[in-house]
């Protein structure tokens, strides 16, 4: 059969660029197509235009010349082309510049996963493509990977350096090891000191080479299968549910702190392996990523790549190339990690599924959870999604029978559940936020060689500084938000804005030199306790202690090997850690959560609660849990002590349900920021307009936002809400292109949240 032939002069390219328009831009072909032309390609059939889909090229667009990528073609002249025609009159059209890849960097799959993107997060479709691509490949690198450099022998035989180097073993080691095969520079580097390399480069009897990358899939042949442990009744029944899925099949495996799912989903993963298919492994956190490698690599052998935010721009995309080429089984990455494409897909995993972290919180606002989810179905391969305390969301579907519902109400091994306390602080002398109970508590436990964890929400020194004579209060005009002390670096920090500055000596309003702090931070409560307990390490766990690339492992690592015996921290202090010496675990401030105008408020309470929980009595010693309140009555807090958070989740969801908000309902955010509060409300006022016409939607404000101002800017939002997620979409959709017409849309910052989960 001949292949059509297509004419180059009335070829159009759809192409996607990335720009604040929700559209797709025409263009012709380069203007050089010659068959030898490796830049710009020969067009001459529609099976040579097809293989131009997915590619990147280099477009003019206005006057700066941009990266686009090529969705789709069509030919104006082909009487029974179905394909969009051009929206664009053909003397006015531009050619592309060049194309930059002789192969898709998007392959099908993956520009129908970027469409359906663009359309259920209202997100322009080119600046969704560019999202999707590792940063090295939006500033242009090439798509293959880059030539590797090795070290080469340059001595024909070993046993002659035997005498000459005697004198220097280790330079005689890496010659042995040279003779054997050549070796990746990179690696000599970790096993040999650069002064040894380059001895024996000055010697003359080895050389630096390059040679051209071969892409090798036989990472099958490097499974190294250890032995597995044996599972209980629970994990027996997940194991065996989950592998008998051959097709898509959504899995919530909810199991209490400490109940081994990890061992479940290195079980699951096996036979997936074994039939030469990839995993992809979610993960919310850069620190559960380096204990989460280790424990898998012991258990597979060398086949897992990394993505996260801590590698620099040629690291990521050197994995995403192995991925892509399938040089590597496993993957285990961030919420970034889920648009790197599978070269032979076989499962997704989501590890703490619940985690807000999987959520981006600026340009494109996706949940890696949920594009997980379109992705399995997609590929037509089973999803699990596992956490001991599983977001609202995921629970209802799980109960509405969407996923398929597993659970480990058991520990593992021997460990038993931690016992859950609550302490009433009404009327007690605090010493740095801490009842005298509970330290004589922690005074007993360090005697018996165990380890206690302290969680606080704020970092810090103290969260305000205020004068003592007239009670002036330090704030960020930009933000009008209270200072934070910061001893550790003296000075005092915005932590909305980022702002700092010397802590003021007297005060800026009374001249008054008895400045006081207020409220208490992770640096107040280390220094209080490494006092109280001198004869025990403290080490604070928190974004300032942690910066730096492998700090956070760094410190994990020194608490496991015992090195620290009271661990002081934030949040981070609950993200799946194993610390099998925590005997004892101290929540203080926990009524902070009670009283909050976020209807996730509890939810998110509960979830903290007990995955701090779960830090303690991981082995086999039992674990207390201390939760400082001064509203020990509280329902929320007697319910999720008395019942769990198993039963607390469901009796949230009733109340979800009676109060018509998520799951049973859904939401699309309109925020809008400027430093004019008449141009937000004029502006959000009219978008609540256009959508007012849409009969079926609840709308909700304008108000201000949970935050609302940072950066010198006002922030209000408008809350637009329907039972049919599909009607709110198409209702949305429908208003977005009139909303953006509005002349006062140029004039402030907005944008919109798909589902949202942050209301500051």
């Amino acid at each position: 059969m001949n292949t059509p032939v297509i004419s180059t002069a009335t070829l159009h390219f759809k192409v996607a660029v990335a720009a604040p328009l929700n559209r797709l831009f025409d263009y012709l072909p380069p203007a050089s197509t010659h068959a030898d032309d490796r830049e710009s390609g020969s067009i001459s059939s529609i099976s040579d235009a097809k293989d131009w889909i997915g590619c990147r090229v280099e477009v003019p667009f206005g006057k700066q010349m941009r990266m686009g990528i090529v969705v789709d073609f069509i030919d104006p002249d082909a009487q029974k082309d179905d394909r969009p025609k051009s929206q664009e009159k053909p003397h006015a059209l531009k050619p592309i510049k060049r194309r930059l890849d002789q192969e898709p960097v998007f392959n099908a799959q993956m520009l129908d996963f970027a469409k359906w993107l663009s359309q259920y997060y209202l997100y322009p479709i080119g600046e969704a493509l560019s999202i999707m691509l590792p940063a090295a490949l939006r500033k242009g690198a090439s798509l293959m990977p880059a030539p590797e450099t090795y070290l080469k022998k340059r001595f024909t035989d070993l046993n002659e350096l035997e005498s000459s180097l005697k004198q220097a073993k280790k330079q005689l080691g890496l010659c042995a090891r040279l003779a054997q095969a050549d070796i990746p520079l990179a690696k000599a580097k970790k096993e040999f000191s650069s002064g040894i390399i380059n001895a024996l480069i000055d010697k003359s009897l080895i050389e630096v080479v390059e040679k051209d990358y071969q892409i090798s899939r036989n990472w099958p042949q490097r499974l190294a299968f250890a032995e597995k442990f044996a599972a209980n009744m629970e994990q027996s029944i997940a194991i065996s549910a989950i592998n008998a899925a051959t097709s898509f099949h959504a899995y919530l495996l909810e199991g209490v702190t400490g109940s081994g799912k990890t061992e479940v989903y290195l079980q699951i993963i096996e036979p997936v392996l074994k039939a030469g298919k990839q995993v992809l492994i979610l993960v919310p956190e850069i620190g559960l990523t380096p204990q989460t490698v280790v424990r898998f690599e012991k258990r597979f052998g060398p086949v897992v790549g990394v993505i996260h935010s801590a590698l620099n721009d040629k690291e990521r995309l050197r994995v995403w190339q192995q991925v892509k080429d399938g040089e590597l089984g496993i993957l285990i990455g961030t919420r970034s990690s889920i648009f790197t494409p599978l070269y032979k897909p076989g499962m997704i995993i989501v590890d703490e599924e619940h985690d807000e972290s999987f959520k981006q919180q600026d340009s494109l606002r996706y949940h890696a959870r949920d594009l997980a989810v379109y992705r399995a179905k997609q590929l037509d391969i089973p999803l699990v999604m596992g956490s001991a305390t599983p977001s609202l969301e995921s629970l209802h579907n799980a109960l509405s029978g969407k996923y398929h519902h597993l659970q480990l109400t058991q520990r593992a091994a021997s460990a038993s559940m931690p016992t859950q306390l609550l302490l009433d602080i009404k009327g007690q002398a605090l010493e740095f936020g801490i009842a005298p109970g509970l330290l004589d508590k922690m005074r007993v436990q360090l005697e018996q060689g165990n380890q206690v964890l302290v969680f606080v929400h704020r970092r810090g020194y103290a969260p305000a500084i205020l004068c003592h004579q007239c009670g002036y209060v330090e704030e960020c005009q930009d933000c009008e938000n209270p200072f934070t002390l910061h001893k550790i670096s003296n000075n005092i920090q915005c932590h909305r804005c980022g702002e700092y500055k010397a802590i003021p000596k007297s005060c800026p309003s009374c001249g008054h030199h008895e400045l006081a702090t207020f409220g208490l931070g992770t640096e107040q409560i280390e220094q209080g306790l490494q006092a109280t307990f001198s004869s025990y390490s403290c080490v604070r766990i928190d974004s300032d202690s942690t910066r730096g690339k492998n700090k956070l492992n760094t410190l994990l690592n020194e608490i496991n090997a015992g090195k620290h015996q009271i661990l002081i921290g934030t949040q981070i202090l609950s993200k799946g850690h194993h610390f099998p010496n925590v005997t004892l675990a101290i929540i203080l401030n926990v009524d902070a959560s009670l009283f909050s105008a976020d209807f996730r408020a509890p939810e998110k309470l509960g979830q903290l609660i007990t995955q701090l929980s779960g830090r303690a009595g991981r082995a086999n010693k039992p674990g207390e849990v201390w939760l400082q309140t001064h509203q020990p009555q509280h329902p929320l807090l007697q319910d999720l002590i008395q019942n769990g958070f198993a039963d607390y989740a469901r009796s949230l969801l009733l109340e979800r349900k009676a109060a018509n908000l998520p799951p049973y309902e859904h939401q699309v955010l309109i925020r809008a920021e400027s430093q004019d509060i008449d141009q937000i409300l004029g502006f959000l006022n009219y978008a609540y307009g256009v959508l007012q016409q849409f009969a079926k939607l609840s709308l909700f404000g304008p108000f201000p936002c949970v935050i609302e101002k940072k950066q010198g800017r006002y922030r209000f939002m408008l809350i637009a809400q329907s039972a049919s997620r599909q009607y709110l979409h198409a209702a949305v959709s429908k208003a977005l292109p009139v909303i953006e017409n509005n002349k006062v849309s140029n004039n402030l910052r907005w944008h919109i949240d798909v589902a949202p989960l942050d209301f500051s």
